[in-house]
C-alpha cells in the first residue's frame, strides 16, 4: 500500500483452478480448495478483465477448463510426444570437491521459500523453521578447527554469510551443508558449487 497505485486482487494457488503438466507430459487438473476471499480472484481470471478492458482478442474465457480444453485438444491429456528431455552431452562425473576443497551442499526447508508458509507465524516457531546452520562433517571441522556451536564465516562468490556450526556424521568428507532460501543465507552463491568456511573472524 505505501509504494502501488494499483492492487490487482489475486487469490493464492489454493483457491483456484487449473492445470499442471508433470515431467511424463500429463496434464493433471485440479480445483479450488475453497472461493476466493472477498473480491480477489483466480489470476488467469483478472488478465482476462484487463485484456477485455484493453479491447485484446483471445480474452473471453470463462473456465480455466474451456482454456485447457483448447490448448490440449479434443481434451488429450498425454503430452508426452511433445516434450524434449533427451540431454545432448554424455553425463560425466563432476569433480568438484575434490581434493582439499569444500563443497556446498544445500536445501530449501519446508518452511522458508513457501510464500503463505514463510509468513506464518506459528510454522516459523517450530524446528523445521530454525535459522540455518554451517552443517559440516567430522573430517571437515577438525581439519578447521572448528567445534559445534563455534560462529563461522561461509562465503561462496561475492556473498559471505555468518552462522553457527554444527557437526554432521553423515555428511561426507569436504562438504558442507547451508540451507538455502533464507534471510541469513540469500547472500550466498549458488546451491551447489565451491565453499570457504573459517571461524568468525579470521578471514576466509
Amino acid at each position: 500500500m505505501d509504494y502501488a497505485d494499483v492492487l490487482l486482487p489475486v487469490a493464492p494457488f489454493a483457491e483456484t483452478s487449473g492445470t499442471f503438466v508433470n515431467a511424463e507430459g500429463r496434464a493433471q487438473s485440479f480445483n479450488g480448495t475453497v472461493k476466493p476471499l472477498g473480491e480477489a480472484r483466480p489470476a488467469w481470471k483478472v488478465l482476462r478483465v484487463l485484456g477485455n478492458i484493453l479491447g485484446l482478442g483471445g480474452f473471453d474465457y470463462e473456465t480455466s477448463e474451456s482454456i485447457r480444453d483448447e490448448l490440449f485438444e479434443s481434451g488429450v491429456t498425454d503430452l508426452s510426444a511433445q516434450l524434449n528431455n533427451s540431454a545432448k552431452k554424455a553425463p560425466v562425473a563432476s569433480t568438484a570437491g575434490a581434493g582439499d576443497k569444500l563443497e556446498r551442499l544445500a536445501d530449501v526447508p519446508i518452511y522458508f521459500a513457501d510464500a503463505l508458509a514463510r509468513r506464518s507465524g506459528p510454522l516459523l516457531a517450530t524446528t523445521d523453521a530454525a535459522a540455518p546452520k554451517a552443517r559440516l562433517s567430522v573430517a571437515t571441522a577438525e581439519a578447521l578447527g572448528i567445534k559445534s556451536g563455534d560462529k563461522v564465516q561461509v562465503t561462496q562468490g561475492s556473498g559471505s554469510a555468518i552462522l553457527e556450526a554444527a557437526i554432521d556424521a553423515a555428511l561426507p568428507a569436504n562438504v558442507v551443508r547451508v540451507a538455502a532460501a533464507h534471510v541469513s543465507t540469500a547472500a550466498l552463491g549458488d546451491m551447489f558449487g565451491p565453499i570457504t568456511v573459517a571461524k568468525a573472524g579470521e578471514g576466509k
